[in-house]
């Protein structure tokens, strides 16, 4: 299973009511941390969780509102006495603009891996997921991250037995493995059924609409996607200063075919982004106008 939560819904500027955009990641006893926003600590504390099994961190873009808390939120996490690396995977400048920040931060007691993005689209691993980052279309670099857990198919063990596979192997074929018993060698496509479906969040802000948020969301569970503005005159605000207005991101949803769509990083200037939710949901009917520290455990289907 995986656990996320949406630590803040603001953009711009934190607010007493409203922390900055930031989402955290859980599986198998593991964290991961999309951008760091202003006091993002305080958001992981109110939620109850803990920074120290924090292990990555991704960057979207070097905006104030996604990468300033960074060295607070590191310092944190030094002191709940964290010694482990700390990999740090954002766009390209990520290292100059670590060690910039770092400056307030120059004792933690644990090593900051920073790894660079320069692709298009690019993929890699982090606490057990598959992560795949996409460049979105913003006022500097940005990139979107989907994150997923594959599951295999179901193990046969009729088709083990007429194979006459010894049981003590069996385990090995379920974790992927080729065994050889007796000169024959067996794989696991012989004795496993096929891939069933897995888990998938996508996360995508800041960005226009383009076509490759839906390549990338295709699917997916939850899609996590900025809602700047909800107002009549969203539109013209939201091209100009390059950002998405909730009716692009329903539209998004609908097209990727996704099971919900969470709406975050709201314009400071968007008082009650709840009065726009039923035009939203006219759009993409499983739309949700999100809280802070919205929360859910994702599981597999037949583990519901």
């Amino acid at each position: 299973m995986i656990d996320i939560t949406l630590l803040g819904t603001g953009g711009m500027m934190p607010l007493p009511y409203r922390a900055l955009t930031s989402l955290m990641v859980r599986y198998n006893g593991r964290s991961l941390l999309i951008d760091t926003g202003e006091a993002t600590q305080i958001s992981i504390r109110r939620r109850g969780w803990s920074f120290n099994p924090i292990d990555t961190i991704l960057i979207t873009h070097f905006h104030a509102d996604h990468i300033s808390g960074l060295p607070g939120l590191l310092l944190a996490m030094g002191n709940a006495d964290r010694t482990e690396p700390v990999t740090i995977i954002g766009p390209e400048g990520l290292e100059k603009v670590v060690r910039g920040l770092l400056v307030i931060a120059p004792r933690l007691p644990f090593k900051v891996n920073c790894i660079e993005l320069h692709e298009d689209s690019e993929y890699f691993e982090a606490i057990g997921l598959n992560i795949h980052a996409f460049k979105l279309d913003h006022s500097l670099t940005c990139y979107g991250y989907s994150m997923s857990l594959s599951r295999a198919g179901k193990f046969n063990p009729d088709a083990a037995r007429e194979l006459e596979i010894p049981v003590c192997y069996w385990k090995k074929l379920q974790q992927g493995e080729t065994v050889t018993v007796d000169d024959k060698t067996f794989t696991s496509d012989m004795v496993m059924g096929e891939a069933r479906r897995g888990l998938k969040v996508t996360y995508a802000t800041d960005s226009r609409p383009i076509h490759s948020i839906v390549d990338a969301a295709a699917g997916s569970d939850i899609f996590i996607c900025e809602g700047m503005y909800g107002e009549p005159d969203g539109d013209e605000k939201a091209r100009d200063k390059k950002h998405m207005t909730m009716y692009d991101a329903a539209h998004l949803a609908k097209e990727a075919g996704v099971g919900e769509l969470w709406l975050t990083h709201y314009s400071p200037s968007m008082v009650n982004p709840f009065e726009f939710s039923d035009k939203v949901k006219e759009i993409f009917a499983d739309a949700h106008i999100c809280k802070d520290r919205r929360s859910v455990t994702l599981n597999f289907e037949d583990e519901e």
